[in-house]
């Protein structure tokens, strides 16, 4: 068994679009890209938006700027040549950064969701 594709529920599809293409430059597959749906190369997996339906979507509110959704039992870590660097570059771009304790470091997108600057080996 392999991971193929992780997916995020977005409310709003083309800002998340816009930030895991231009902010985290991640490569969108044009071919799959409906208007509900837009798949990104992430090395060997890809990361799938799917936007939430309107009814529902309606219903959530993400605030400006976004509460960080520290209790989800899931998070993405991105493997990356300099951990400093990238973070420095992200949080130049107007990402929350958050530096942890531990010595580890988070980030957040748009609609809040925590993930994870890791070193690249």
């Amino acid at each position: 068994m392999q991971l193929g594709t992780v997916m995020i529920y977005a409310k709003d599809l083309p800002l998340m679009a816009a930030f895991y293409e231009q902010t985290l430059g991640l490569p969108a597959i044009a071919e799959t890209r409906t208007e509900h749906w837009v798949e990104l190369r992430a090395g060997a997996v890809k990361i799938a938006l799917h936007a939430i339906p309107a009814q529902i979507a309606a219903e959530i509110k993400i605030t400006s700027p976004p509460e960080a959704r520290e209790q989800t039992p899931l998070k993405l870590l991105f493997a990356v040549p300099d951990v400093a660097a990238e973070a420095a570059r992200l949080k130049a771009l107007g990402v929350t950064i958050f530096e942890r304790p531990w010595g580890g470091c988070d980030a957040m997108d748009p609609e809040g969701n925590i993930f994870g600057l890791v070193t690249q080996l």
